[in-house]
């Protein structure tokens, strides 16, 4: 099995107009996808900063516009790349209009 990383950005669209008990539904279902593909993830506070060369801080954010904001990730072990994207594509994120990055992880460099 090889390590891989799902990088999630949007999907905010929407979720704010629901009830708390769709809100409390949509989580069920994001915990219910982690369960079955197996992965750890974490959520990202909105708050942070972007640092450029020499160190020198460039923004404190918001960085981007929601859409291209990295939301949360997780890490999962698939078997190929094929893999990954298929255990992805029921993944809640898309709901509400948000994009999952599937991306190999590195681990014998």
């Amino acid at each position: 099995m090889k390590k891989y990383l799902y990088v999630f950005r949007g999907g905010e669209g929407g979720y704010t107009d629901q009830s708390p008990e769709q809100m409390q539904a949509h989580m069920q279902r994001w915990g219910e996808w982690m369960a079955k593909v197996k992965a750890e993830g974490y959520p990202l506070q909105q708050e942070g900063k972007v640092v450029g060369p020499g160190g020198k801080i460039v923004t404190d954010g918001p960085f981007m516009e929601g859409k291209e904001m990295v939301g949360g990730y997780v890490h999962l072990d698939a078997k190929d790349l094929d893999h990954a994207v298929e255990l992805s594509k029921d993944c809640p994120i898309f709901e509400f209009g948000g994009t999952t990055e599937v991306r190999e992880i590195i681990t014998d460099f």
